[in-house]
This record gives C-alpha cells, structure tokens and sequence, in this order.
C-alpha cells in the first residue's frame, strides 16, 4: 500500500510542469513597443526625462479649479479625496497631515503623478504644460515656491522639498 501511494506521488510530482506548460486562456497579447514606449514615462527626483513645457502657479489655478477642485477641495483642502496642502511640520505630531507639501521628498513627484494618473477620470490627458502649471500651484499653495515663478524641466528638480531629508535613502545591492 506504501508503495502505491509512493508511486501516484511520484507520478503526480512529474506531470506538474507538464501541467504549468500548458496553454493559458488565450487572454491578452504582447505590448507593442509604442505601447510600452507610450507608458515609460517615469520621472525621477533628479528629473531625467522631464519633457519640454513651463507653467506658473497662476496659470495652473485656473486649471486645478476646472479639473481637480472637484476630487480634492477648494486650492487643494481635500474632501472627497486627499488633501494635496498645509500640514508642514504635523508628521511629527499627533495629528499628521499627510500632504504635497508635508510628506512627499520630491518635487519632480508631482509632476510625475499628476501626468500619469489624473485627472481621475481621464489620466494621461493634461498636457505638459498644463502639469507643470498644476505642479507650480501645488507648490506655491505649499508654500515652497513663490506666486511668479516659472517651473519647468531645469526648474523643478531644483526645488527643495520640506521633507527630503525625511526618508532613509534604500541602496539596492543585487
């Protein structure tokens, strides 16, 4: 009887990866590389890959309050969805305030999110401009810029977040 079991074991143990080989569902296709190309957008603190494009604080108000005051409240106070400004210096509180002005490192972030996932019910479709104005008034409503200036792909990785020195830099090591 041992025996038995021992060789519907071994004989399970072998058809496994004939199993795992065999044809999916049939969902789906490769990614064309336009595809891939059309979603490697990524920005990175130090702003390699900003695309050509300027805005300022004022021009980005007229759009935050046609396209974004709806999800996050008057100039950024949140409600229905996150609050995008203040609580500068509440992370140590009781009470934090996770917002653009308070938790995030990186001012290229925001130009990197703000392109890739809003507005919420069509992402992708802001221009560059109109993300670099968006960002410029995110970062003045913060108080991190001032009302005029100009942000743009040599300008907006030079802006020093409050929180840049409140994350511990990961070193990956393969």
């Amino acid at each position: 009887m041992f025996m038995r079991s021992l060789v519907i074991v071994a004989l399970s143990a072998a058809a496994l990866p004939l199993l795992a080989r065999a044809e999916g569902p049939g969902l789906g296709r490769p990614a064309s590389p336009d595809e891939i190309a059309a979603w490697d957008i990524s920005i990175g603190p130090e702003g390699a890959g900003l695309p050509p494009g300027r805005g300022t604080a004022q021009q980005g108000a007229a759009i935050f309050a046609a396209k974004c005051a709806v999800c996050h409240g008057e100039k950024g106070a949140g409600k229905p969805n996150d609050q995008l400004v203040a609580g500068v210096g509440s992370l140590a509180g009781d009470a934090p305030v996770k917002t653009v002005g308070s938790f995030w490192p990186y001012a290229t972030t925001i130009f990197d999110y703000v392109r890739r996932a809003m507005p919420l019910p069509a992402p992708k479709s802001l221009s560059n401009d109109e993300v670099y104005a968006l960002t410029a008034y995110l970062l003045q409503q913060n108080g991190i810029i001032g009302d005029t200036e100009v942000i743009d792909a040599s300008s907006l990785p030079k802006v020093r977040m409050p929180n840049r020195d409140g994350f511990v830099p990961f070193a990956r090591t393969r």
